[in-house]
């Protein structure tokens, strides 16, 4: 057994919960960072348990101790990344600047492109499947939060203080024109001039099609 593999023994239970040493934690880390790659790369169905272990260095069984197999990862890494991708929807203050908590909001998800387009390829991937495992949370969670800030958008417009568009479209071609550049990262590569972040200049661009959009 490597140094890096811990012994296949059951960890210490604490309140119901798996209590980890160090060791643990820092293989469950590499697992679930394995796994965003292959799951990135292949979609779930495309992904194997033997490619994730691979990827973290990890024997197979040594994997199968820290999670019951790849469906378990799968959705670990799909809850953690609900709870990132709401954040900046979240943050929309109903009693800031419209048209800057608007662009705020875009400039947000754009960065997140930028910084994490193994999450966005992985929620792409599920959505494309049909939401398989995701959709409880769909419904629980993004739908009543994007019934919430529609209805905020609305009132904005409503108020003179946006240009009267439709909410939801609106959130839905934010999503499509930021997480494009995650999702398609391939392609945009390839289409970018040599030596030129991927992402240069979609923030000015962005900045200026939404604001031309929903000034009043």
């Amino acid at each position: 057994m490597t140094q890096r593999e811990t012994p296949l023994a059951a960890p210490a239970e604490q309140g119901g919960e798996k209590k980890l040493s160090r060791i643990q934690q820092r293989n469950r880390t590499r697992i679930m960072e394995a796994a965003l790659d292959v799951f990135a790369a292949h979609g779930f169905r495309g992904a194997t348990l033997d490619q994730i272990a691979k990827a973290a260095g990890l024997s197979k069984p040594n994997l199968l101790y820290y999670f019951d197999g790849k469906e378990a990862i799968h959705v670990m890494l799909l809850n953690r990344l609900m709870e990132t991708w709401l954040n900046p929807l979240e943050e929309m203050d109903p009693n800031g600047d419209p048209l800057e908590e608007v662009m705020d909001y875009i400039h947000g998800k754009l960065q997140m492109s930028r910084e994490f387009p193994r999450e966005s390829r992985l929620f792409a991937n599920e959505i494309l499947q049909g939401a398989p495992r995701m959709k409880p949370h769909l419904e629980s969670s993004l739908k009543p939060l994007v019934d919430e800030k529609t209805a905020l958008l609305r009132q904005w417009m409503d108020n003179g203080k946006l240009a009267a568009v439709d909410p939801r479209h609106l959130l839905y071609s934010i999503w499509a024109t930021t997480q494009h550049y995650a999702d398609f990262e391939v392609q945009i590569d390839v289409l970018k001039p040599d030596d030129e972040d991927p992402i240069e200049g979609a923030d000015t661009y962005l900045d200026t099609l939404f604001r031309k959009l929903l000034t009043p």
